[in-house]
């Protein structure tokens, strides 16, 4: 039996919906065997799967060539998981770092970052400014 590849993509819940496996396929993250595919390919089973979910490259392998969605229980009897675990091992290294997925100096600040450049902009230990005298008369008669 064969399926298309963005319909199995979603019926083994790789994918929320059929759209965003179609998206996933046309922007060259799904492949078969390295070479990128359409989502109208047809896959049968044997065939593995590449799917890049930055930052890892998930692989499936296609027990079962099915075009209609089936409850979560049942995706081992569909596919199986064949990703190796040195990818699981990049996931982890991701996870730990606490790299958030954004380029530097674009969007608005994270609340971590925010309260950093507050204590940058107005360190402790300049205090209250309430003692300081901002308005210095004697300057003026200096310049006459």
């Amino acid at each position: 039996m064969e399926a298309r590849l963005d319909k199995f993509l979603w019926a083994a819940r790789i994918f929320k919906t059929r759209t965003i496996a179609a998206d996933a396929c046309k922007n060259g993250r799904v492949m078969i065997d390295g070479v990128k595919q359409k989502p109208s390919r047809m896959v049968k089973e044997g065939d593995v799967i590449q799917v890049r979910k930055p930052p890892i490259t998930y692989s499936f392998k296609i027990l079962q060539a099915i075009q209609n969605r089936v409850g979560a229980k049942l995706v081992p009897e569909i596919m199986e998981n064949v990703t190796t675990p040195d990818q699981y091992e990049l996931l982890e290294m991701n996870r730990i770092s606490g790299f958030v997925n954004r380029a530097r100096g674009t969007g608005r600040p994270t609340k971590k970052e925010r309260r950093e450049l507050d204590d940058f902009v107005t360190p402790a230990f300049f205090g209250d400014f309430e003692d300081f005298d901002f308005d210095d008369d004697d300057d003026e008669e200096d310049f006459e």
